[in-house]
């Protein structure tokens, strides 16, 4: 098993929840998410900018 730094840009959500929805499914494209912060917002762009650690198993 190994372990990634990942930055991600996520578009915003109406709510929280799908924000929250949004941002899992987006690491989960990238390995088993250890934890992860929202590092900026870009309002007028509508993004969320996430940075997070994930883990791969090695195949």
């Amino acid at each position: 098993m190994t372990t990634h730094f990942i930055t991600a840009e996520i578009d915003l959500q109406e709510t929280p929840t799908e924000l929250l929805e949004a941002i899992e499914t987006e690491l989960k494209k990238q390995g088993e998410p250890l934890r992860w912060a929202v590092t900026s917002l870009d309002v007028d762009e509508q993004k969320a900018t996430v940075e997070a650690v994930v883990t791969k198993s090695a195949q």
